[in-house]
């Protein structure tokens, strides 16, 4: 792969979540025109569930796992370049080293459940916390085996993909949800590129709330101040706009600016989402997830893809 171009890169440790996972980043490998990276990261220190394992078996493993998700993308996908690597160490540093140089970082996700694998808890997290560039967390949809001929890697393939399958289904709108206060120009840039490259609608979501008051008469001054709330509201996100509205003029946007909670109004909205976006502000210290409650809440509770796209 050419030091110039940045390939999407995915995380795969055979999990029915990572096998999404692969499938759709290839599918945005694709719609992009840049490689696609599986890599696999084993932990032979510290983790208990590794120790016993020797590092030698360990890697037969994971090869075979990657040799068994590369042909099956080559079946699928002829055009696609695909590239392979396993690696020893840290799964949180090789992750995060592996999505700084890329277009994109993938990963498998199980929701409300955790993340699956190598991946699985404060990894995961963490890798959030720390990644300079965004990530999708892409959960598995059930759907049933596909037959085909009775080869062996068409075995492994549908031995891969039982019970299980691939991610949500590709239609509806790209749902951006945004803080007006701090909209981050980076959030923006990747919803409205991804509904350009999906050719879709791009739906953009902000819940406000009316700012506590005390004093005499509320009653009669707080219609006056949710009036006045939601207009600066609504102001400030089409100023937010505006800039990309001129960029991509072919893109349909829908705008929703009311009175709520960002992530339940976030949850509800992904229901029917292709791709739900949210941003992550990017913080100096290293201890702790510091990825923001809305944003822990959406990658929990959206059935959808979520790109957590960090930002200034």
């Amino acid at each position: 792969m050419s030091s110039t171009v940045r390939a999407v890169i995915v995380g795969l440790d055979g999990s029915r979540e990572s096998l999404a996972a692969v499938d759709w980043a290839a599918e945005e490998a694709l719609r992009r025109e840049v490689p696609l990276r599986l890599l696999q990261a084993w932990c032979g220190d510290g983790d208990p569930r590794t120790l016993l394992v020797d590092p030698v078996v360990a890697r037969g493993w994971g090869e075979r796992t990657l040799g068994t998700a590369e042909r099956r993308l080559r079946r699928r996908h002829p055009a696609l370049e695909v590239e392979t690597e396993w690696t020893s160490g840290d799964p949180v540093e090789e992750l995060c080293a592996a999505g700084d140089e890329g277009e994109l970082l993938v990963l498998g996700s199980r929701g409300l459940g955790g993340l699956a694998g190598f991946l699985a808890g404060s990894v995961s997290l963490a890798v959030l916390a720390r990644a300079r560039r965004p990530v999708v967390l892409v959960r598995p949809q059930h759907r049933p085996a596909a037959a085909g001929p009775d080869d062996k890697d068409d075995k492994d393939d549908r031995d891969s993909r039982d019970g299980q399958a691939g991610p949500a289904v590709a239609t509806g709108e790209v749902v951006v949800g945004l803080d007006v206060a701090r909209p981050g120009d980076e959030v923006l840039a990747f919803g409205f590129a991804a509904a350009d490259r999906y050719g879709c609608g791009l739906r953009v979501l902000h819940s406000w709330a009316v700012p506590a008051i005390c004093g005499p008469d509320m009653g009669g001054a707080l219609p006056l101040l949710m009036t006045e709330v939601a207009q600066d509201a609504r102001r400030a996100l089409d100023e937010a706009l505006a800039p990309w509205t001129d960029k991509y003029p072919g893109v349909p946007v829908a705008r929703e600016c009311h009175q709520g909670r960002p992530a339940q109004d976030l949850a509800s909205a992904a229901r029917e989402a292709r791709l739900v976006v949210v941003g992550r502000r990017n913080r100096r210290g290293r201890i702790g997830t510091h990825i923001g409650a809305v944003t822990h809440a959406v990658i929990h509770h959206s059935a959808a893809p979520v790109a957590v796209v960090p930002h200034d």
